[in-house]
């Protein structure tokens, strides 16, 4: 019986790594959506735990302090780039100073935006900066906040990251350089691209009802 190469086990294993190693990128068109959105999901999982295993995370804070969002007054900082380490640490929230400014991971399903279905604007935690709408946010299926723009190019930086044996493209603040998440090419129309955050890296301000 003849037995296509492309269904063997070796195959399909060789394809979920480079798979992996791109990072959830959608490489094979004939897949559904709703394929698409499953490999992301489970290929995000396990990169965080990957992200665990590396000391990215050292712990999970419990308790309502790991939705409490930074008290500190923006208008108070000239230079963000000059706060030290510990000056982030007393404006933040533990998970907070882990993420944005070390880079972390959340868990996937576990931020406080990822389903967030509000209207409203996504700013910096760390400097209050603007950054997406919920008019360019998508359901991804990855479990955390996804959007397909930025407000302005001038918002965000991008910059290359070679962590976890990958190459990826890092999304930071532009103005205090706080991590955010990254940027996949394979998000919706218009842009094609998948702007994946993370919710403590993000303060939510919902649109005043009129």
């Amino acid at each position: 019986m003849f037995v296509s190469i492309f269904t063997s086990p070796l195959v399909q294993q060789a394809r979920l790594q480079y798979q992996c190693k791109q990072c959830c990128r959608v490489l094979y068109s004939g897949n559904t959506v709703q394929q698409q959105q499953q490999q992301r999901t489970v290929l995000g999982v396990a990169f965080w735990r990957a992200s665990l295993q590396r000391g990215q995370l050292t712990q999970l804070v419990k308790g309502s302090s790991r939705l409490k969002m930074s008290q500190s007054n923006p208008a108070d900082v000239k230079d963000w780039r000059a706060l030290t380490e510990e000056d982030w640490k007393a404006r933040l929230t533990p998970m907070q100073f882990e993420v944005a400014r070390r880079a972390g991971t959340e868990r996937p399903f576990t931020g406080e935006y990822w389903n967030e279905k509000r209207t409203g604007i996504y700013r910096c935690v760390c400097c209050g900066t603007p950054l997406f709408s919920s008019e360019t946010k998508f359901d991804s299926g990855t479990g955390w906040p996804s959007f397909y723009a930025p407000l302005s190019k001038e918002a965000v930086k991008e910059r290359r990251d070679l962590s976890h044996g990958m190459i990826r493209t890092e999304v930071l603040c532009a103005v205090c350089d706080a991590h955010l998440g990254h940027v996949f090419p394979d998000g919706p129309k218009p842009t094609g691209l998948r702007y994946c955050m993370n919710s403590y890296s993000l303060k939510f301000e919902p649109k005043e009802s009129s």
